[in-house]
């Protein structure tokens, strides 16, 4: 049996009654006024936050009757505005303008000036570096500054010592210290060129022997080589005639001379005509010896027994020692020496023993290693100021330390391919420690000073038209007032040199006084902001 359900009557009795638009309208507002409250409430926190700066108001402020107070912040300077000695001028009063010095070329120069300075007794000390500066001044010219510049009124300020020490500035005082003032340049190594030669054999022949290498050390007259030499052998042997013919000469006109017969006075002529030209004969075969280098004795000391002559002749030039060792393996009288000229060491060698050698073959170079030239390639605007006997400080490429020389000539004329001035540098070598065509950088020391007022170089800057350092207060310490003063100075010479390089002060500080040197630069900063701003 099935039963038969009537689908309008289930589905009226399953669905509420449906909703009037009063009743929807009421119940979604029912759901959505506590968040608007919330977001209403959270709006209203974050304004009352805005203005008060998110602090708790006090009491006096809820009632209305709080007084506003001012931010004491002065964002021009960075410092708290009641003590800015920019804006408030009755913080800590700026000195008299002192005005431009003309001697010394710096606004408020402390040397003519004592009172600005930033320490104790600054009238003694400056009279102490007035001359020191005149030096400095006169000795070159030196950077200028503008005189309309007006950086000198200008104070840079930090609103405790705290900020300073955490921005990393450091301080130390100007002192006296040496400094030289040189020109730098390079420069190559060479051997003396009145000190280097190039040794031939004077005549063709043979290389015989070889007695010294590269490297070996030699006493001037040392044999370097023997050279086999038939023109020598011929010229021995010329004089060796020319003496025995002499002397035969000379004993015919002896005997007719001492004749007691009748004796021709023509005879007695023609004898001593003939004694004469043998004498001629026997120089000019001695002179042909003497332009082989060859050394020889005496007229007076030389044999007429032709068999003493030859033994005297045959190993000419040659020491006792070498010549005892050569007559063991030859009994040639036609070997010619190569000597070295002077003390010093064999730098090149060419031949090998039976070569062929010729006058325009070079054999050995010696050279004198004991004094170098150095030939430096110096500007020309800086030539002006070098003259012989300066000294001169050399670094070779690759070396640390530094050697000594000194200026030995300066030419008159310039490079055409460098357009620079060559100059010449005597080097001492003893040590060895200089090489032949080795390079390097050097300094030629123009001025010496022993008592140069100095400071690092990075306290110095260049403001465009003006050098500055920042002068701490001489109050700094004991004074609310974290003040540095902006000093116009001239710098004189620079040493790099140095593992911290330091810097003259010609003019415009004098020692003692305390300068900005390590972040020096958070200064410049402020004041190229300052300026800025001020612009």
């Amino acid at each position: 049996m099935v039963a038969h359900l009537d689908s309008t009557k289930l589905l009226g009795e399953s669905l509420p009654p449906r909703r009037s638009l009063t009743g929807r309208l009421i119940g979604w507002a029912g759901h959505a006024v506590p968040g608007l409250i919330a977001l209403a409430a959270v709006s209203g926190l974050v304004f009352a936050g805005q203005k008060t700066h998110w602090r708790i108001p006090k009491f006096s402020e809820l009632r209305g009757q709080a007084v506003v107070e001012k931010d004491d912040w002065c964002e021009t300077h960075a410092v708290p505005d009641s003590i800015c000695v920019e804006c408030n001028k009755g913080c800590l009063p700026p000195s008299k303008e002192l005005g431009w010095c003309k001697v010394h070329g710096v606004h408020e120069c402390p040397v003519c000036n004592p009172s600005i300075a930033q320490i104790p007794n600054a009238s003694e000390v400056a009279a102490e570096e007035k001359p020191h500066s005149e030096d400095s001044l006169n000795f070159a010219p030196r950077p200028e500054n503008n005189s309309k510049c007006k950086l000198q009124q200008r104070r840079i300020q930090f609103a405790s010592t705290e900020i300073i020490e955490r921005l990393g500035i450091e301080v130390t005082a100007a002192k006296h210290a040496p400094i030289s003032e040189s020109v730098m340049a390079n420069g190559e190594i060479g051997f003396d060129p009145t000190r280097a030669a190039r040794l031939s054999s004077r005549v063709s022949g043979t290389l015989w022997r070889v007695e010294k290498q590269v490297g070996d050390k030699v006493k001037q007259g040392d044999v370097l080589a023997l050279v086999d030499a038939a023109d020598v052998g011929k010229a021995k042997a010329e004089l060796q005639q020319s003496i025995v013919n002499l002397d035969l000469k000379t004993q015919t006109l002896a005997n007719l001379k001492g004749s007691t017969g009748v004796v021709a006075g023509k005879s007695v002529q023609e004898a001593e005509a003939a004694v004469a030209e043998a004498h001629v004969r026997m120089l000019a075969a001695r002179q042909t010896l003497v332009n082989l280098g060859l050394p020889l004795p005496k007229v007076n000391d030389i044999s007429a027994e032709p068999e003493e002559l030859t033994k005297q002749l045959q190993f000419l030039g040659l020491t006792v020692e070498l010549a005892i060792e050569v007559a063991k393996s030859s009994s040639s009288s036609n070997l010619l020496p190569v000597r070295a000229p002077f003390d010093g060491e064999v730098t090149e060698r060419s031949g090998v023993p039976g070569e062929v050698v010729a006058p325009n073959k070079v054999l050995f170079v010696v050279a004198d290693t004991r004094v170098m030239w150095l030939t430096l390639n110096v500007r020309i605007e800086d030539a002006d100021r070098i003259q012989p006997g300066l000294p001169v400080q050399f670094q070779h490429d690759g070396h640390n330390d530094w050697d000594s020389g000194t200026v030995a000539w300066v030419s008159p004329s310039v490079d055409e391919a460098t357009r620079t001035v060559p100059v010449r540098v005597k080097m001492p070598n003893t040590a060895g420690r200089h090489h032949a065509r080795s390079f390097g950088t050097a300094r030629i020391v123009l001025r010496q000073e022993e008592k140069a007022v100095v400071v690092p170089k990075d306290a110095v800057h260049w403001e465009g038209d003006c050098y500055v350092v920042f002068v701490r207060d001489k109050n700094f310490e004991k004074s609310k007032y974290k003040v540095f003063h902006v000093r116009k100075i001239r710098p004189g010479a620079t040493d790099l040199a140095v593992a911290s390089p330091q810097t003259e002060i010609a003019a415009g500080l004098l020692p003692g006084e305390l300068v900005a040197f390590t972040n020096s630069g958070i200064l410049r900063s402020e004041l190229l902001k300052n300026n800025l701003g001020a612009g």
